[in-house]
């Protein structure tokens, strides 16, 4: 029976005076206070961590059926996080939950991980910052990975409230200073204990045999030279110490702009065909310059395009493509359907949740830069030719779409190693702007803009559309996306090498100073266990067969062997809600339609004048795009080759992993893609098992028997959203609002015509 509850503190439907309710008596309180006190407990700090202020008898929120429940604790704020210290009988600590991270717990929260804190003020619900004149009854923290904290300040001391508010306030908004950053005070503290993984073999860019193994495995080293011209960072900042260029390219010219209007080397293909990337030049008024540049520029280009035999295609993606206000904005938008602070708020918006979904453009900025790596792809493949990416630095759009081409087109970079090599290679050594990117010196908001992140999501509709082909799994991708967050690691806290090495001491340092040696993220047992990483690695991925040189020829994998695999996947999709949009013909930006014509200027920000033997027809690119599209979709996978998704309207899905997992209401309890892997994996124990037992014959010894991971042992114990969330810690009593239902009609009503909808628990 519905009924309307009342929502403690706020944030959602107003509830009737009096405008608290505890949920938790008062002689409870007095009970949790002694066992606490007796229990003493701990409080966990990282090497180098220090605390910094507290605050005892704090309620935490657990939304659990149309209530919120308290459990009680304390609240604490540490130089590198936010971290609630409760009573932990009813979390779980059995085998079950063996998917934890070493580093952040369940209730941490790393200070570059907030993103906004809002207090309770008789109700109302207002963004906190700055120095407050009244302190809330109830603090509520949106997390940059989409949690949501909500802790009620009304029986913890007055004195103790304006400490830790204020703590919380000034150590995640404040201005901070590179050499502030908790990353320096743990590299100082866990200098002499940092040990790395043996078995991380990820290609690192830090070497010029780094980029001399690479040009080898891409047979790129006939056309294109690995140069140390950099070594020292002398002649630009910007780039990384050792780069490639075209191998008929003087040295001497990177050194003339510092770099800019330099053709860098990211990949080569099986055809000989290339991606390069090349940074704007200055823009300059002066005329005289301006001839000093386009010679420049007409040199550069003759060294590259040589017809019939070079012949280069160039995209500019400063002004033909993407803006990083345009995703800014959009993923504003998007993250606001995710950050829910209770269960009514949840509901009132689930009717209008895809019409949301759409205003919002995100799921169309993916498609776009999918369609933008296709089109790239096809130049390549189809046509034979090399492919520039222009953009003002290079460093964001560029990363982005050189990546997606790359991991398309070559199937290492599917592999874990190779995933993460790319990752090194296109946007550590590549120069993204990780530190602003991410805000995590809080000094410009505008700067903040998810680039990585929405090329996270691009990788996950071609993992979640093609997951034989990777090594790596979806979770994989989830805790990379919450890495960005967590300072101990090296890998997302810089702009560039030579920020990193300059603040690492490791440039002009004092011979009697030791530089530091930082952790990379790479480094998957600092935060997680063995039997946890198991859940990071794909056992579905296809490994590519050895084959003699005589099979080789004209052998194809075919997806169609997987077939059983696909129909069962199919069959558990068919009971979730489509997390994608509606089949209709996809939103247009305003500087392009679905299949875009090429602008006249593709090199504005190079040099501000058009250079018309660069531009293709957009009639033929708009041909030659839809016939290679359609001709590779209407063939088998070969999942070690070439690998394009699909960006047809419903194909391109919200990545339900990340952004839904901490909404209790959005899991199927004991259902979803979770249950159907583990079958599967089931099945493929017993077919190893038969395996061994016909290797018997042939060998006296049995083969140890490889294990599926036990955290998905009883699949009816989990959510579609494992490993991030269990069946135990949330109620799978659907709540249905009392208000923006009305026009649906009364209960009776909506019994009746449960069939018509479709709620936001199938997912």
């Amino acid at each position: 029976m519905l009924g309307k509850g009342v929502v403690g503190g706020g944030g959602g439907t107003k509830a009737p005076k009096p405008s608290f309710v505890s949920y938790v008596r008062p002689e409870e309180i007095h009970t949790n206070e002694k066992e606490v006190t007796e229990k003493e407990v701990t409080l966990h700090l990282l090497p180098g961590e220090q605390l910094l202020c507290e605050a005892s008898t704090v309620l935490k929120y657990v939304q659990e059926d149309s209530c919120q429940h308290g459990v009680y604790g304390r609240l604490v704020c540490t130089d590198f996080k936010i971290a609630f210290l409760g009573d932990d009988e009813s979390a779980l600590d059995n085998d079950e939950t063996q998917f934890k991270n070493k580093v952040i717990g369940e209730n941490d929260i790393t200070l570059h991980c907030v993103d906004q804190i809002y207090g309770v003020f008789d109700e109302k619900k207002k963004t906190l910052f700055g120095q407050l004149k009244k302190y809330p009854e109830k603090l509520i923290i949106h997390c940059k990975d989409l949690r949501v904290f909500q802790f009620c300040l009304r029986y913890t001391k007055e004195e103790e409230v304006k400490r830790i508010v204020s703590g919380i306030i000034h150590h995640t908004q404040a201005p901070k200073l590179l050499k502030r950053l908790f990353l320096f005070s743990y590299a100082t503290a866990a200098q002499n204990n940092t040990v790395t993984d043996p078995k991380n073999h990820t290609v690192m860019f830090d070497t010029l045999k780094d980029w001399c193994w690479e040009l080898e495995r891409t047979k790129g080293n006939m056309k294109y030279k690995a140069v140390s011209v950099n070594e020292g960072y002398k002649v630009c900042e910007r780039l990384p110490a050792y780069f490639v260029v075209p191998t008929p390219l003087p040295e001497e010219n990177v050194q003339r702009f510092q770099g800019h209007g330099i053709p860098i080397w990211c990949w080569s293909c099986h055809n000989g065909s290339a991606l390069l990337k090349m940074s704007a030049l200055p823009k300059e008024q002066d005329d005289g310059i301006l001839q000093i540049q386009k010679s420049f520029l007409d040199g550069i280009y003759k060294t590259i395009h040589r017809p019939p035999y070079e012949i280069v295609k160039t995209e500019d993606l400063s002004s033909n493509f993407l803006s990083l206000q345009e995703i800014q904005t959009a993923y504003s938008k998007f993250k606001q359907l995710f950050l829910i602070d209770n269960s009514t708020e949840f509901w009132d918006t689930d009717i209008k949740w895809f019409s949301l979904l759409e205003s919002s453009s995100w799921l169309d900025i993916i498609r776009r830069c999918l369609k933008k790596a296709i089109e790239i792809t096809e130049c390549m493949e189809a046509q034979n030719m090399n492919v520039l990416l222009l953009e003002e630095n290079a460093s964001d759009l560029c990363c982005l779409i050189s990546s997606l081409v790359q991991l398309m087109m070559d199937p290492h970079c599917r592999t874990r190693i190779g995933f993460q090599s790319l990752i090194q290679k296109e946007w550590v050594m590549g120069g993204h702007c990780f530190l602003d990117r991410c805000n995590h010196l809080r000094q410009n908001d505008k700067e903040e803009v998810p680039v990585f992140l929405l090329f996270l999501d691009c990788v996950w509709q071609l993992v979640h559309q093609h997951p034989p082909a990777f090594e790596f799994t979806e979770t994989y991708l989830t805790v990379l996306s919450d890495s960005l967050y967590i300072p101990i690691f090296s890998t997302f806290f810089f702009n560039s090498p030579h920020q990193k090495d300059t603040n690492m001491g490791r440039e002009g340092q004092d011979t009697q100073s030791k530089p530091l040696n930082l952790l990379t993220v790479w480094d998957w047992s600092v935060q997680f266990e063995p039997k946890a990483q198991t859940l990071l690695k794909n056992p579905l991925y296809v490994e590519k067969p050895k084959l003699d040189k005589g099979q080789r020829k004209g052998m194809r994998f075919k997806a169609q062997n997987f077939s059983p695999t696909e129909s069962t996947k199919e069959r558990a999709v068919m009971h979730q809600r489509q997390l994608s949009l509606p089949l209709t013909q996809s939103k247009s930006s305003p500087k392009r339609g679905f299949f875009r014509e090429e602008t006249d200027h593709l090199i504005k920000n190079l040099l501000g004048k058009r250079i018309s033997k660069l531009i293709n027809s957009s009639d033929e690119l708009q041909d030659n795009f839809r016939e290679f599209y359609d001709s590779w979709h209407s063939k088998s996978t070969d999942y070690h080759g070439l690998l394009l998704p699909h960006i047809e309207g419903p194909e391109i899905k919200v990545w339900a992993q990340r952004y839904l997992r901490w909404i209790p209401e959005a899991q199927i309890l004991g259902g979803g893609q979770v249950a159907t892997l583990s079958k599967l994996l089931e099945m493929m124990e017993e077919v190893q098992s038969l395996q061994e037992k016909i290797d018997e014959r042939h060998h006296s010894q049995q083969a140890p028997q490889a294990e599926a991971p036990c955290l998905l042992r009883n699949s009816a114990r989990l959510s579609s959203l494992f490993p991030f969330a269990l069946l135990q810690r949330h109620s799978s009593k659907p709540v249905l609002p009392t208000s923006g239902w009305k026009a649906l009609g009364d209960e009776d009503d909506l019994a009746k015509r449960e069939d018509e909808f479709v709620d936001l628990g199938d997912v």
